[in-house]
């Protein structure tokens, strides 16, 4: 063995040696020490029990955990510690039986007058001493109400330059059910969803996004994810033909005659939207008692176009002309 490998065993060794020192010295103190009676405090879980979940709601959130203090010997403790928060009937009970609206529950004397609420598993081997914090919980009782409300997207979606946003998003529930206190449900009007922004998309999108809940975490919501989708599409050109000219308010008596009784146009839009759209789909016209003049022979028509189009340009003819004659009896 060579001299630096034998310097590198012996310092080795001598770690190793000082780890089972320290490792036993650690094992004879708790041994020691384990057989004495000491006192602690530990984190304990709170259960509130017999509230009618069908007409009452809490209007305030009640504490999860209390600081309690306990006695035990040493290994006892250092047990309980180990083993608290695997064991479920480790806690303390209120119990809300007989309590109607509002109620002070000073906690060690309600534990003093009922110790059976105390539970702790008997192979802990503890005693229980006093609570600590809170010294008291005060339990605010409503009305429970149900209720159900629309949702409202908070997405914002920005596609890509040359694509478009087609439709309304589309959330795979427009309805959220609500429940909990009446006072905190009823003044509730709509759900809406997390803030959210996508950007550049020149694709469809279809994601999941959550409701954002109220402060109140104490109101139930019957699911807190939801389904948001939206169309993308590039945006394209259309030339739509035959597309018929309407005369709207015509006047009683009065015979009108237009001429061309169609008229082309090029729409711009989501290119499979505007693949679908039929030339009834758009609304061309003139208002004759607004427009008509026995002095003018050629009008400029409205055009209505669906709300997915984005615009529309090169109107052919540009102007109809219209001739009007007395109806014959």
């Amino acid at each position: 063995m060579k001299k630096s490998n034998f310097i590198t065993f012996i310092k080795n060794r001598q770690i190793g040696a000082r780890f089972g020192s320290f490792g036993l010295a650690i094992f004879l103190w708790l041994f020691v020490v384990s057989n004495n009676y000491y006192s602690t405090i530990i984190d304990i879980p709170i259960e509130v029990r017999n509230l009618n979940e069908r007409k009452k709601a809490y209007k305030k959130e009640i504490p999860q955990f209390a600081k309690v203090r306990f006695k035990g010997k040493g290994r006892s403790i250092i047990k309980t510690l180990i083993l608290k928060d695997l064991v479920k009937d480790f806690k303390l009970v209120i119990d809300l039986d007989r309590i109607s609206e509002e109620y002070n529950f000073f906690l060690n004397d309600y534990y003093n007058k009922y110790p059976q609420k105390i539970s702790i598993p008997s192979t802990f081997e503890l005693q229980y001493v006093e609570v600590v914090y809170p010294d008291s919980i005060h339990i605010s009782l409503d009305e429970y109400m149900v209720k159900s409300v629309p949702i409202k997207s908070r997405v914002v979606i920005n596609p890509s330059p040359g694509y478009i946003k087609v439709g309304k998003p589309d959330l795979d529930s427009s309805i959220v059910t609500i429940a909990g206190a009446k006072n905190a449900i009823q003044s509730i009007e709509y759900v809406y969803t997390e803030n959210d922004t996508f950007n550049n998309l020149d694709l469809p999108i279809n994601t999941i996004v959550s409701l954002k809940r109220k402060n109140n975490t104490l109101i139930e919501y019957s699911f807190l994810n939801i389904n948001y989708s939206q169309d993308i599409q590039a945006i394209s050109e259309r030339i739509i033909s035959g597309v018929p000219v309407n005369i709207k308010n015509n006047l009683k008596g009065l015979v009108v005659r237009r001429n061309p009784s169609y008229v082309s146009l090029t729409i711009v839009g989501g290119i499979n939207y505007i693949a679908k759209i039929k030339p009834d789909d758009i609304i061309v016209f003139i208002d004759f008692t607004s427009q008509w003049s026995p002095k003018k022979q050629f009008y400029e028509p409205t055009i209505l176009v669906p709300d997915e189009i984005i615009s529309w340009k090169d109107l052919t003819p540009r102007n109809i002309e219209l001739a009007v004659a007395k109806e014959s009896i």
